[in-house]
């Protein structure tokens, strides 16, 4: 299966926790027949504990070696590297209620399977639970840092060094998965969206 050229080679899904980065990228990697990179694999080792900026970067440099590939995650740390390669941005800009009801969800699912997190690490369920405690909850830290991690996102469109990105954003479940599905049924992806500037907004 070939590239789908008007996405490009190189595509990054983004967005907040929760918003289905992982599983997006996955769909459009299998569809685009490309590497998928999850970069919470490429950070997390044992334990929760994140791995240093040398050793993340140089994991980093070596996924994205291959000619096509779909990243998913944000990580600023590593932005200089995996950017200026890509094509194409995705951004999953789903609403907070969203965002906290999948959380929810997906930790409790995690906690009672055992799933195992990048053959590294497991959840526990009542941390996301201490809502006072944004370094140890999720819910807390999706809440907390919501709005300003948009802006941010936001700013990034706008910014000169990425003017050579296609940025596609997308604002609800459903317009993710019209979006997703013209990808997959078309040769060109259906975006049924108005541009707005550099960025083509949900």
């Amino acid at each position: 299966m070939g590239v789908d050229h008007s996405l490009g080679r190189r595509i990054i899904v983004i967005g907040s926790s929760n918003a289905g980065k992982s599983t997006l990228a996955q769909r459009l990697a299998e569809h685009l027949d490309a590497e998928f990179i999850e970069l919470d694999a490429l950070y997390w080792e044992p334990g929760w504990v994140g791995a240093t900026d040398e050793v993340f970067r140089e994991r980093v440099r070596r996924a994205i070696e291959s000619d096509s590939w779909v990243m998913a995650g944000n990580y600023s740390r590593q932005r200089d590297i995996s950017w200026p390669l890509a094509d194409t941005v995705v951004w999953l800009d789903l609403s907070l209620p969203t965002l906290l009801r999948r959380c929810t969800t997906r930790s409790w699912r995690r906690w009672r399977s055992g799933e195992l997190l990048w053959g590294t690490n497991r959840e526990t369920f009542w941390e996301h639970l201490m809502l006072w405690n944004p370094e140890r909850s999720l819910i807390a830290f999706t809440t907390k840092y919501y709005w300003r991690k948009r802006r941010e996102l936001e700013a990034l469109t706008a910014d000169p060094r990425w003017s050579h990105l296609h940025f596609i954003r997308l604002r609800t479940q459903g317009e993710v998965d019209r979006w997703l599905n013209g990808v997959l049924v078309t040769e060109r992806p259906r975006l049924d969206v108005e541009p707005a500037a550099r960025l083509t907004a949900g």
